[in-house]
């Protein structure tokens, strides 16, 4: 069963940077591709950033220029590098990722204050 856990979420200040971490387990083939999204209170899920094993990415246009995804295949790792935090950064940012199908990760808060 693959299981994806995210760490590094936690509160900073506006202009402040946070960098998250996933990490899949309970399988040794690639997940591909490898993302981020967040879901704020009473808001949908939105995507955040995506990477594909071969290094192809893509981002939301609200954090072009301010998030950077990367991830280390040997380790189907994926990071989120967050600088230059917004307080409408806010939110549960969740891990995501295809194997056969897709799997989520628990959530982690980031929580930005003004």
């Amino acid at each position: 069963q693959v299981q994806l856990v995210e760490s590094g979420g936690g509160l900073v200040q506006a202009g402040g940077s946070l960098r998250l971490s996933c990490a899949a387990s309970g399988t040794t083939f690639s997940i591909d591709p490898m993302g981020w999204y967040r879901q704020a209170p009473g808001k949908q899920r939105d995507l955040v950033a995506t990477i594909r094993r071969g290094g192809t990415t893509n981002y939301a246009d609200s954090v072009k220029g301010r998030f950077t995804i990367s991830r280390d295949n040997a380790k189907n790792t994926v990071y989120l590098q967050m600088d230059s935090l917004k307080p409408e950064d806010t939110a549960v940012y969740y891990c995501w990722g295809i194997f056969m199908r897709s799997y989520w990760g628990q959530g982690t808060q980031v929580t930005v204050s003004s």
